[in-house]
This record gives C-alpha cells, sequence and structure tokens, in this order.
C-alpha cells in the first residue's frame, strides 16, 4: 500500500463524543531545547535541510540515524509534494524511478511501533513526522520503516481547527480537544492539526525551513510527484 497522509475536508459537524484525550505530556510554545537532540543534514536540489531528532521517540530517532549511516537516503526523491501540507520522502524504489513512475509503496523490510507523544509534539510547520500505512490493514499505526515528512501546511482559523477535531474524531473514533496553547500556534505559525494523534512526530526542522517551503511549491504530476526530481543528494550526521 502507497503510504499517503490525507488533506483536510470539512466534516459534518459531530454530536456525540466517546473518548477524550488527556494531555499526557507538557505543552510549551517556546523553542524547545534541543541541543541534546541529534541532528541529521540533508543536502538536496533545492539546498539543505537540518533536523533535530526528539529524544522521546528514541526507536525513531535510532532508526533514522542507522540509516543516515548506511547511506539509505542518499539518492531518494521527494516523491509526494503538496502545496501548504506537507513534503515527503524516503521511498527506497525512488533512487532509480522513471519519470512519472507511482512511489511511495516500495516493499520494507519493517516497520517502527509507534511513539506519538501528543500533545507536546504536533504537526506544526516544520514538524518532521513518519508516514505509515492506512489504519484499516496497519490498526496499530506502525511507521514506515524510512518514509517520512516535513510539514509546511498553513494557517487555521479556530473554525478551522474545530473542523480539524471533528475530522480526527472521525479517523479515530476518539474526541480530540486541541489545546489553546497548540491552537495558537495553529493560528499564528500554521500546520497540519487534523494529523495530531495518527502519526509519530519525532524531529523538526531546525534549519533550512525556507527550502522545504520552496519544494512545496514544485510543480507536480497527478500522484502529487514532482514533474522535475528533487532529490536528497547526501544525507549526513550533522553533531
Amino acid at each position: 500500500m502507497i503510504m499517503k497522509l490525507f488533506l483536510l475536508c470539512k466534516r459534518p459537524k459531530v454530536e456525540r463524543r466517546v473518548f477524550f484525550w488527556a494531555f499526557l505530556f507538557p505543552v510549551c510554545l517556546c523553542a524547545q531545547d534541543l541541543s541534546d537532540c541529534p541532528q541529521i543534514v540533508f543536502e538536496t536540489d533545492s539546498g539543505t535541510i537540518r533536523i533535530a531528532l526528539y529524544n522521546e521517540t528514541p526507536q525513531h530517532r535510532d532508526n533514522m540515524l542507522k540509516l543516515v549511516r548506511e547511506g539509505f537516503y542518499d539518492g531518494v526523491l521527494f516523491h509526494r509534494v503538496i502545496d501548504r501540507f506537507m513534503i515527503q520522502t524516503g521511498d527506497a524504489g525512488s533512487k532509480n524511478a522513471q519519470p512519472g513512475q507511482l512511489l511511495g509503496g516500495s516493499a520494507e523490510a519493517y516497520k517502527i511501533p509507534a511513539e506519538i507523544c501528543w500533545p507536546k509534539y504536533f504537526h506544526k510547520k516544520g514538524a518532521v513526522a513518519a508516514a505509515r500505512e492506512g489504519s484499516d490493514t496497519n490498526p496499530e499505526w506502525k511507521s514506515s520503516m524510512s518514509q517520512f515528512y516535513i510539514v509546511t501546511g498553513r494557517r487555521f482559523s479556530d473554525n478551522m481547527l474545530d473542523d480539524a477535531e471533528e475530522r480526527i474524531f472521525r479517523d479515530t473514533h476518539k474526541a480530540v480537544n486541541i489545546p489553546e496553547e497548540l491552537r495558537q500556534v495553529y493560528r499564528e505559525v500554521g500546520g497540519t492539526p487534523h494529523l495530531d494523534t495518527q502519526y509519530t512526530v519525532f524531529g523538526e526542522v531546525v534549519e533550512g525551513l525556507d527550502v522545504a517551503l520552496r519544494i512545496q511549491k514544485a510543480e507536480t504530476d497527478g500522484n502529487a510527484r514532482p514533474v522535475t526530481d528533487i532529490h536528497i543528494i547526501r544525507a549526513y550526521v550533522g553533531n
């Protein structure tokens, strides 16, 4: 199955709520101390992106460090790019892809157990999160071995955030109240709130967000693949 993320669409209001998410982790709007977090540098055709990997998601952190050290990401494409949403990469099959080839469904050796640390880590602009197969075939929401996305997103009004809560309920059957602290970020900075609680956010862009925002503007085909290939030329551990 091709690993896709789903755009927000307006849904009817849900009258009956089933479960409520507790505040499992402290929320802080200020810049977090990432000094102890390992960093990865991606040199791309469009510029350099540096990300920090959260220590609170150790399996995702260690897996990416392993893949980077093995050279896994060298030569892969950004194979799915959607303006005001996200840019996705990490499909091993994209390295030698033909023009127009549908990407995102390459076989993988393993998956990573979900490490969802919401609301501490959420889908703000610049967040780095793991792609995964859909809930129908992947009810435990295990992450892809290698595919991840960088959130570019957009700003959300309170009405749009209410719709995002309804979308999460429809997708998960768990009611979510987006905390005011997160709402402020989504209003002022932007992101993709309807993906919260369902995908593992395991890092964030610390340099080169402008590069990600530039990549999201690439001309794409009907499968959201850039018409002109955008490669990760080289990836390496940056600290």
